[in-house]
């Protein structure tokens, strides 16, 4: 069959390498796609939030799965466009993903479904926002409502530090219209672990779990961006507590939505924080983590099309037990100087010739310019990925490539996975 993934990310670059790897497949078409996915399919022209051209394309081509990639996508309602056509399309609709698009959404969800998080306001107003905060000695969580490319979140620790929050998304609108609305949520403690799975609307298939960074700068320090690496599995999230989540967080969150009318097909990932209390949820997404596909989808040995397939069409029965190859996996994000804030883009990479076999190299920023060659063209630019025998060994390989790489004002972080280099 021919399969179309939209989208332009390292996210979408994995998930296009995925399905050519299927029996199933027989073209893929990747829109708009990126200067590397061009060399797995074709790569069309479309935005991803461009509804009617995302159709009419696909209805033209006989697309027979559509994967939805980034949150644009799901937010702007092109799987329920194309759900009206009969076309199958691994992605929930725009009502079900408001469980990403709108975090006071979210929340209300979690409270109806009884799952366990953090305590939480949401506001339009300074002042009760504020007071709030004060309450709970300032040692909150900002959450912006709306979508913020992975960067509307302000983590706080003192009553100073979450007014200022509250000001930047209330007052100085440093998030547009995403900030208009704030929640404001009890900062918990402890790891974090993404756990992302499959569902058809009704049975939940957890993903192999993986643990991102989001800040920007080594010992997780700089701003929050929308991931600088990942690694997949971390040592905490143990089978025991993956059967937990699915049970307390993933479960009833598909189950609810159904309760509430919204037919939920495609990726359902559920950000946890890993207290001394068990497991809380932080947030959902309605698509795959990005770097956390970049880590996890290279150790499924299964048949991602069909495992996408069968969920679009609502039925996971035929797809049975996943298989995964048993070695971790560590990717590190290549990004462009100044990320997550200003930029400058353009700049010609050098260096993806020598990049020794075992080494996996998903594009995200980049595009092809004839005479030039591969330009950067985005804030997170690559993910050079390996697996190894420990989590160390696939760490020590990434991280003795990534240099290799080279374009005016790259930066990445050395300590991703370190927590685990010694597993």
């Amino acid at each position: 069959m021919k399969i179309l993934v939209v989208g332009s990310g390292a996210r979408e670059h994995v998930l296009a390498w995925k399905c050519m790897q299927s029996v199933l497949t027989d073209r893929v078409f990747i829109a708009p796609g990126n200067g590397g996915t061009g060399g797995l399919g074709k790569n069309i022209q479309i935005p991803a939030d461009d509804v009617a051209n995302l159709v009419r394309f696909a209805k033209r081509e006989k697309i027979g799965l559509v994967v939805l990639g980034p949150e644009s996508a799901v937010a702007a309602g092109v799987g329920d466009a194309l759900r009206e056509e009969g076309i199958p399309v691994f992605g929930p609709g725009r009502q079900a993903g408001r469980i990403e698009s709108s975090k006071s959404f979210a929340k209300e969800l979690m409270r109806r479904a009884q799952i366990p998080t953090a305590g939480y306001g949401v506001f339009t107003d300074t002042a009760p926002a504020k007071a709030w905060a004060r309450e709970h000695d300032g040692r909150v969580v900002v959450k912006a409502d709306g979508l913020a490319m992975g960067k509307g979140v302000l983590v706080c620790g003192s009553v100073e530090e979450a007014e200022r929050a509250v000001d930047a998304m209330l007052v100085e609108h440093a998030y547009g219209r995403a900030g208009a609305t704030v929640v404001v949520e009890q900062r918990l403690e402890g790891p974090e672990v993404s756990l992302m799975a499959v569902t058809d609307g009704t049975r939940v298939l957890p993903l192999e779990a993986a643990r991102d960074f989001k800040r920007a700068l080594a010992g997780d320090q700089g701003p929050n961006t929308g991931g600088m690496g990942a690694y997949s599995p971390p040592a905490d999230a143990t089978a025991e507590l993956v059967a937990e989540a699915v049970e307390t967080v993933l479960e009833p969150a598909v189950r609810q939505l159904a309760e509430d009318g919204l037919d939920y097909r495609g990726l359902l990932y559920a950000g946890l924080m890993l207290t001394p209390d068990g497991p809380r949820a932080l947030e959902f997404n309605a698509r795959f983590g990005d770097p956390e596909a970049q880590v996890v989808l290279p150790r499924l040995k299964s048949d991602a099309v069909r495992l996408m397939l069968e969920a679009a069409r609502g039925d996971l029965g035929p797809v049975g037990e996943l298989e995964w190859d048993a070695r971790p996996c560590v990717g590190v994000v290549i990004a462009s100087g100044g990320y997550p804030d200003s930029y400058e883009t353009g700049f010609e990479i050098e260096g993806l010739a020598t990049i020794p076999p075992g080494v996996l190299v998903f594009h995200a920023g980049t595009r092809y310019l004839p005479g030039r060659g591969l330009v950067t063209s985005g804030g997170r630019v690559l993910t050079l990925v390996a697996l190894g025998d420990s989590v160390a060994a696939a760490r020590e390989t990434v991280l003795s490539t990534v240099g290799r790489v080279r374009f005016n004002g790259a930066f990445h972080r050395r300590d991703i996975a370190q927590e685990a280099s010694s597993a």
